[in-house]
C-alpha cells in the first residue's frame, strides 16, 4: 500500500466512526484561561485573560450579538442630535452595585475619563470631545467637536472593555 493511500484511508475512517459525547444537559461550564489573572483591572493592564474576565464578570455600556453588531448592554438606548456632535445614553433599570446600590450616569462618566486617559481609543475620544457629563442619574451625554457614528460598535470592541 502507497502511502498516500494509507493516510487517505486513515483519514476516511476517522470521518466515518461515530463520534461519542452526551447530550447537552444540565451542568457547570467551566472556564480555564490561559494564565491567571493576577490583575483584576483592565485598564491598568493589557493581558487578555485580565480582558476575558471584565468581560465574564462587568456589565459594559454595549455588547456585541452573535452578528458582531453593538447592541445596548448597560444603556437603554441613545439618542444622537446636532448632525451627530451630541450624544445622550440612557442607562437601563436595574443596574445596581454589588451592594445593591444603583449605577448613576456620574459613576459611568467617572469610569470613561479614568479609562481615557489609559486607551488609546479613549485618549482620542476625549481629545474629540467637548464635554462629557450626566445630565441626571441616567442620562450620560457627550458632546463631540465632529460626528462619531461608530461610537456603539467601538464601545463594544473587545478592546474598550474598560469603557464601562
Amino acid at each position: 500500500m502507497k502511502r498516500r493511500m494509507f493516510l487517505a484511508t486513515a483519514l476516511a475512517s476517522r470521518l466515518a466512526a461515530p463520534s461519542i459525547g452526551r447530550a447537552a444537559g444540565t451542568g457547570v461550564l467551566k472556564f480555564v484561561p490561559q494564565s491567571d489573572v493576577t490583575i483584576l483591572d483592565p485598564i491598568w493592564t493589557t493581558a487578555y485573560v485580565t480582558r476575558n474576565h471584565g468581560f465574564m464578570i462587568f456589565d459594559t455600556l454595549y455588547g456585541i450579538d452573535n452578528a458582531y453588531k453593538a447592541q445596548p448592554q448597560m444603556v437603554e438606548g441613545h439618542t444622537v442630535e446636532n448632525d451627530g456632535k451630541l450624544w445622550k445614553l440612557t442607562l437601563r433599570d436595574g443596574l445596581n452595585w454589588h451592594d445593591g446600590t444603583p449605577v448613576l450616569a456620574s459613576d459611568c462618566v467617572a469610569s470613561i475619563q479614568r479609562w481615557g486617559k489609559r486607551d488609546p481609543f479613549g485618549q482620542t475620544l476625549m481629545a474629540y470631545t467637548d464635554e462629557l457629563s450626566a445630565a441626571d442619574d441616567k442620562t450620560i451625554v457627550f458632546r463631540l467637536k465632529r460626528p462619531f457614528p461608530l461610537l456603539p460598535t467601538r464601545w463594544a470592541n473587545p478592546e474598550a472593555i474598560s469603557a464601562r
